[in-house]
């Protein structure tokens, strides 16, 4: 059951990352919600008219605190001087964070079904708008020229290693590696090794 200290709302919402980080988004019904939440039935329909209300608000919900987190981290790393490898080993860790519990693997699903449903596309939108940002204040810091053309890739590879990492259920993703790799190897964004 979803912790007693937030507010029905935001139990509704918590249960419903569970629910489709555990079993998809096919999964989800308002009585499995109501269930795992430890609320009313009615709750659900008085907080969300409908389904895709509610899959879109938890969707921008989990967008709303992983922008928070990594416009703080973007921001730490604005004057920084770092070296490729520090950005990598940067990327590295943001990676990690995002482990694989039941609420990590929720935006993946959200993220498939926002390509069927154009109502979570903004929402998705956001989220990956967030890790762009976080990538290119880490290649401005690298003195990289064109961080904005770069960082869609960067975010994209992170991206396809994790699903890969899901998929697989491999420990193993060598994203710091990758992502060095990628850096100097591109015209865009070729620095030196530090």
């Amino acid at each position: 059951m979803v912790g007693d200290e937030l507010s029905v709302r935001d139990r509704i919402l918590a249960a419903t990352l569970l629910i489709v980080g555990t079993d998809g988004v096919a999964a989800v019904s308002n009585r499995r919600i109501a269930a795992t939440a430890g609320v009313s039935l009615g709750s659900i329909t008085y907080h969300f008219p409908t389904q895709n209300a509610l899959l879109r608000d938890a969707l921008l919900g989990f967008v709303r605190d992983e922008t928070a987190r990594l416009t703080e981290l973007a921001e730490s790393y604005r004057t920084e001087d770092l070296s490729v490898s520090d950005a990598a080993a940067i990327v590295e860790r943001v990676a990690k964070d995002l482990a694989f519990s039941a609420e990590r693997i929720a935006p993946f699903e959200l993220y498939i079904q926002a390509g069927r449903d154009e109502e979570l596309r903004p929402a998705a939108a956001d989220c990956f708008a967030a890790y762009d940002l976080l990538t290119v204040r880490i290649l401005e810091s690298l003195g990289i020229s064109d961080a904005v053309a770069l960082a869609p890739t960067i975010v994209a590879t992170v991206t396809g290693l994790q699903l890969r990492r899901l998929a697989t259920g491999s420990a193993e993703a060598h994203i710091s590696a990758t992502i060095l790799r990628l850096l100097h190897s591109s015209p865009l964004g070729s620095v030196a090794p530090n």
